[in-house]
């Protein structure tokens, strides 16, 4: 992990800095949760769960065993049902097209819209799947965190920095105990 964190931050020093992550504080939250969504692969959601962990993850859409039986082990049919009708999402299929992809995991058609438009590339949208690039998986991440505002939240190297960081990325604080060993040990390397 670390090996790689370094090489990452040394490659793309630059458009890092672009971006607004201009201290070791905010490099160390940065990768640290990049790493826990991601393991820094560019990744595309892969949604096949089973009908028990269907229930844990996505309780809000699947309130019983039977119903969740019904979707387990079909990730286009999960992610279509789960995120139908938000983040842009309208045309049947978008939960599936629009799936989390790339470092941290960007979702939804509003988001791909967005971000197509940051880059003023089309293709984006049209093959999402460009994404699980090193170079588009970098800077989807970075402009996630810069449109959200992610930085903001960050004050020092605090636990409730880490929530608060977590939040902006997910909505709750999933994986929060992972996510605070992860950012103590990316703490120890020298960023900047």
């Amino acid at each position: 992990m670390n090996e790689l964190i370094q090489q990452l931050n040394t490659k793309y020093n630059t458009i890092l800095n672009q971006y607004g992550l201009d201290t070791q504080l905010r490099r160390v939250h940065f990768w640290s949760q990049l790493y826990h969504e991601s393991k820094l692969v560019p990744r595309a959601e892969n949604l096949s769960y089973s009908a028990e962990r269907l229930l844990k993850i996505f309780p809000k859409y699947f309130k019983d065993l039977e119903t969740a039986k019904k979707y387990e082990h079909q990730p286009e049919k999960i992610a279509n049902y789960v995120y139908a009708n938000h983040n842009g999402n309208t045309e049947s299929s978008d939960g599936w097209h629009y799936r989390g992809r790339g470092f941290i995991q960007l979702t939804g058609r509003n988001n791909y819209e967005a971000f197509s438009k940051h880059l003023n590339n089309d293709k984006i949208l049209s093959e999402p799947e460009l994404l699980l690039t090193e170079v588009n998986a970098l800077v989807s991440a970075l402009w996630y965190w810069k449109m959200n505002k992610i930085n903001s939240v960050i004050d020092n190297n605090n636990e409730l920095s880490i929530q608060r960081v977590t939040r902006k990325i997910n909505g709750g604080t999933t994986g929060i105990a992972q996510r605070i060993v992860l950012f103590h040990e990316v703490s120890k390397l020298k960023l900047l």
